[in-house]
């Protein structure tokens, strides 16, 4: 039976003998050694940490669990967010879970379907506004300075206290930390708590070494590495259509002490690792998640990793976003009932 992040990492997260030891089994995500792409792509160890096995199907559940019991020891009785999808889900789950009340503020016509059917069904109260994610932080933002509200965007404390407990996960199975991450940045939370969490596991001697974290923002939505504000982002991976990460300058410091890159990949190559993840390594993933493949890919190209150990973090699961595949895949056959018929379809697959 799954404990749970604060019950397995109590010692190195903000836990108090007043925080309830909440959970919906969050953590303990599989890291897969790829079989294909490794050989491939040339590297000595190649793994997929899979987020998309949490509770809600994305990493965002890791720091939603602290932020929701810290908000449940001070007493708050709502939480709100903005979001494009995926920390709209797991709010308004762990929300449900403890007797929150959980809001939502959604730039409009951006969130994909799969994300928001999360945060109905969890019976979130939702706004739409017609705008884009950076505006609707602002919004969320400025309420919680009004009212007694419980911000739960990663730029709580305790979600990058949450988030970072995959790094030890990863060290914890592993034996050390990796030489590189490669790592999807939207928000630049994700990265900011990894490095925290590998920092933390090698001072306390769990760990040789920390790796270098390489980051990959969507073309159409590069704000670190154009150093300028997006206004208008664009790019088929939802989760990581941000022009102003709230953690900016800590993703930044992370690329920076790890000795690391923040580098940008187009939507074509992010929909060829993705395609690539599922055909060749069988993992299901959103699109945003395919950005650190699809980065690993593109250095590969230049670099030799063949005497490294590389963990590529796969955020979410595919069913995010379930109306992606059927941009590109071929319709199914119609064939009447007859065995003979399908067994000439067949040939060459079957024979």
């Amino acid at each position: 039976m799954k404990r749970g992040i604060l019950n397995r990492y109590r010692d190195f997260l903000p836990v108090t003998a007043n925080t309830p030891l909440i959970t919906l089994g969050e953590g303990d995500t599989p890291l897969i050694r790829s079989l294909s792409l490794e050989k491939e792509l040339g590297c000595g160890e190649l793994y997929f940490k899979f987020e998309g096995c949490n509770p809600t199907g994305s990493f965002k559940d890791r720091g939603m669990v602290v932020a929701v019991a810290k908000a449940v020891e001070n007493n708050s009785r709502s939480i709100i967010c903005a979001s494009t999808g995926n920390t709209s889900a797991s709010a308004a789950a762990y929300g449900a879970r403890f007797g929150l009340k959980t809001i939502v503020v959604i730039p409009q016509g951006k969130i994909a379907m799969g994300k928001l059917a999360q945060a109905v069904v969890y019976n979130a109260q939702i706004i739409s506004i017609k705008g884009n994610f950076d505006q609707a932080l602002q919004i969320v933002r400025s309420l919680t300075e009004k009212y007694p509200v419980t911000l739960v965007n990663s730029i709580n404390p305790n979600r990058i206290e949450g988030q970072k407990t995959a790094a030890f996960e990863i060290i914890d199975e592993l034996g050390n930390a990796p030489d590189y991450l490669f790592i999807p940045v939207g928000n630049a939370g994700n990265i900011t708590a990894y490095w925290k969490g590998f920092v933390e596991y090698a001072q306390a001697g769990k760990a040789s070494h920390s790796p270098k974290m390489i980051g990959f923002q969507a073309a159409g939505a590069a704000p670190i590495v154009q150093e300028k504000i997006i206004e208008r982002p664009q790019t088929i991976a939802t989760a990581i259509r941000i022009g102003n990460p709230a953690s900016w300058q800590r993703a930044v410091a992370a690329r920076d002490e790890s000795e690391g890159i923040i580098d940008c990949v187009t939507d074509d190559e992010i929909i060829s690792a993705y395609k690539l993840a599922a055909t060749r390594e069988g993992i299901f993933c959103e699109p945003a998640s395919a950005a650190s493949l699809a980065g690993l890919i593109k250095m590969a190209a230049k670099e030799d990793f063949s005497d490294k150990r590389i963990v590529c973090i796969f955020t979410g699961t595919g069913l995010k976003d379930p109306d992606i595949p059927a941009k590109f895949a071929k319709p199914p056959a119609e064939l009447p009932a007859d065995l003979a018929t399908v067994e000439k379809a067949l040939s060459g697959v079957i024979s």
